[in-house]
């Protein structure tokens, strides 16, 4: 079916079972297919541009444990069921990236009869739907509406079908405008109406508004929704906000937004002062379920606002992925949960659920401040973060309490105290409640510290504790396997991501479940990656040496990274970890640490390294990890966000060459650095493996 040329996209081209299918394009540098799935697919991806994948492949949700094969410019791989996809490079998820969605949703049913039945056939219509009472409307596959869905002082209204809500509406890219309840001003706007049904819908947001707002609305149903939006400037773009009201579903949807995925508060009448103090109405009865969120910047729930006065009840996040959560901070940093209660902001806030979450690209856990009564019974259960550590603390500040997390995993390592979340509690608050783990328990170990491609690894779950229990291995290879113990063969060192060199070493994302058959709400996921090795690196020969790094520091501002053999430092000293330093009182600078790093035993090794303004690692001369473009902060927070980057290399026993070149221009903070590896869980390089 043709396509408007308003979404016509010629970045890639998508062929199903080798037949070509439209490739829109949605908002920013976001394209998407979407398709009805009835059986196995093969997905054929081209990029326009040569080279396109040769920086590595991110298919998302990880836990789908999708990995294409990859040749020139084409990826392909299989799918055999419903499911809503994200596809772009590692790393590559700000709101920059160039990034396409698949959306395999299941067959639509046809559209209902009756007088009150309004039926939008393919095609381009310019123009906005406003319903009224008792109506229903039906966007045919192929139905293009070019405005708004207006929801103002109506009851028992459907929107069905599979079409596409395009909106660009006249709010100023250079500030914050999207707030507002009018008419025409959103995607879909309500305005107290009730007993609403949206099924279905797709959402295309290019102007810098909030995508769904609801104020004072009740008895909603979203189900089979996809939202993606993006604009210029890069914020006040929410996925879903709630102005008082709730009673809502949200299920099977997808969510790709510039600003919180989802938000609550009690109005919102501006930013002026009287707009502030204003008391708003409840918010009460949420529940957003099977559902895949991304976002480039905020949080993936937001709730409270600086001198807010409301209270909201009863709201649960469950059984959904974590693409993508937004870096940085506004006031507190990003979170998958953020309640900002600041500048005397009060209300009661309670029985709030964040259950069986799989957290991909993060970088909070969970940020809750308020100032007046009071925030309590919160429940962070089976969140399970997969491949990477937070790259922030997390924080609990005021009158917060009845806090609870049970079964919050990095990895395979179990979050059982504030150091290991980590986590700050301040100002009166009551320190969390770290609830056992009950029922069954993912864990398991890998055969042997040194995996080559071929080679037989053996992989062997924890026994559990009852019978009936079903073990399920994904190898991040795009094979699985059943079973407590398995063995596996890893045909290459180029990673999940496809990202590792063909002749160095690459790290696989080795997920298992482990659920019980006869109660399958009884599960738990852990993951660890396996690096293979196709490479190695010698140690160095022995080498007499003394404790700590040597370090320099260059006194400037820089914005990259500066030839430093041409620079003459201005502090030099040694080290014993990165973070005492001498900087010479210097508060812009570049530092270099180097000298060797002692490594226990031959293996596959994993460096994590987090930064503000940019740092660079090097092994044995050649760069392992480096973190991407600074991020600036927003709302007045000052520097840059924190960037994650990861890189494998296989080393033998030994002393290896270290090198750590970091810039210091606009944020405060050390670089921090944390491996793993053969028998070497997640942490911090100890300072007696740093000699010079």
């Amino acid at each position: 079916m043709p396509i408007p040329d308003v979404l016509r996209s010629e970045d890639f081209v998508v062929t199903l079972n080798g037949q070509p299918v439209p490739v829109v394009h949605a908002a920013a540098s976001y394209d998407y297919v979407n398709f009805a799935i009835t059986g196995s697919v093969d997905i054929k991806i081209t990029a326009r541009d040569a080279g396109f994948w040769n920086a590595g492949v991110d298919v998302q949700p990880w836990r789908l444990g999708i990995r294409p094969t990859r040749k020139g410019n084409t990826i392909r791989f299989h799918l055999k069921r419903p499911a809503d996809l994200a596809i772009s490079l590692p790393q590559d998820f700000l709101n920059n990236a160039r990034m396409l969605f698949i959306f395999a949703t299941p067959p639509v049913a046809p559209p209902p009869k009756g007088k009150n039945v309004h039926v939008v056939p393919p095609g381009l219509h310019e123009g906005n739907i406003n319903p009224k009472n008792g109506e229903i409307w039906y966007l045919d596959p192929g139905a293009v509406i070019q405005g708004s869905i207006n929801l103002w002082h109506v009851n028992h209204v459907k929107i069905l079908g599979s079409g596409v809500v395009l909106y660009d509406g006249p709010q100023n890219p250079d500030s914050d405008q999207g707030w507002m309840q009018r008419p025409d001003w959103h995607c879909i706007g309500a305005l107290d109406s009730h007993d609403v049904e949206i099924r279905g819908v797709t959402c295309l947001v290019r102007s810098r508004t909030w995508s769904i707002q609801m104020k004072d609305s009740t008895g909603f149903v979203y189900d089979g929704l996809h939202v993606i939006g993006g604009n210029p400037g890069n914020a006040n773009q929410d996925g879903m906000d709630w102005l008082g009201g709730g009673d809502t579903i949200v299920r099977n949807s997808f969510f790709r937004t510039s600003d919180d995925v989802f938000a609550m508060q009690g109005n919102w009448d501006g930013y002026g002062e009287a707009a502030m103090v204003h008391p708003g109405h409840e918010v009460a009865n949420i529940l957003i379920e099977n559902s895949e969120l991304s976002t480039s910047i905020s949080n993936i729930v937001r709730a409270g606002w600086p001198q807010k006065t409301y209270s909201s009840h009863h709201f649960t996040l469950r059984n959904s992925d974590v693409l993508a959560g937004g870096i940085g901070a506004c006031g507190l940093p990003f979170a998958l949960f953020t309640y900002w209660g600041d500048k005397g902001a009060s209300g009661d806030q309670s029985d709030f659920t964040f259950e069986n979450l799989f957290l991909d690209d993060w970088y909070s856990l969970v940020q809750m401040k308020q100032e007046n009564p009071a925030l309590h019974h919160f429940i962070f259960r089976n969140i399970w973060a997969l491949g990477q550590p937070p790259l922030t603390a997390s924080l609990l500040a005021g009158d917060v309490y009845d806090v609870h997390l049970s079964n919050v995993k990095y990895g395979q390592q179990r979050v059982d105290q504030d150091s290991r979340v980590p986590l700050s509690v301040q100002d009166g608050a009551a320190k969390p409640i770290y609830d056992s783990a009950a029922g069954v328990q993912a864990s398991f170990s890998v055969q042997g510290t040194a995996v080559i491609p071929g080679q037989r690894v053996r992989f062997e779950a924890t026994k559990q504790k009852i019978r009936h229990v079903r073990y399920t291995w994904i190898f991040g290879d795009g094979s699985k396997a059943n079973g407590r113990r398995v063995r596996h063969r890893f045909q290459d060192a180029l990673g999940t991501e496809l990202n590792g060199d063909r002749e160095g070493s690459g790290s696989f994302r080795v997920l298992l479940h482990v659920e019980n058959k006869r109660n399958p709400n009884e599960q738990d996921w852990a993951e660890q990656p396996v690096i293979v090795v196709g490479r190695w690196q010698s140690a160095q020969p022995d080498v007499q040496v003394k404790p700590g790094l040597h370090y320099q520091i260059y006194p400037g501002t820089w914005k990259n990274f500066p030839d430093f053999a041409q620079e003459v430092p201005a502090n030099i000293g040694v080290t014993s970890t990165l973070k005492m330093a001498d900087t010479g009182g210097f508060s812009h600078y570049a530092a270099v640490w180097d000298g060797y790093v002692i490594v226990p035993t031959d293996g596959g090794y994993l460096f994590h390294l987090m930064a503000r303004d940019g740092a660079k690692l090097y092994l044995d001369g050649q760069v392992v990890a480096q973190t991407g473009t600074p991020f600036a902060e927003v709302c007045g927070s000052p520097g840059n966000a924190v960037r994650y980057a990861a890189g494998a290399i296989g080393l033998r026993a030994g002393k290896h060459r270290f090198k750590l070149e970091a810039l210091q221009t606009m944020s405060l903070g050390t670089p921090q650095l944390l491996w793993e590896g053969p028998g070497i869980p997640l942490g911090a390089i100890p300072a007696a493996a740093f000699v010079h």
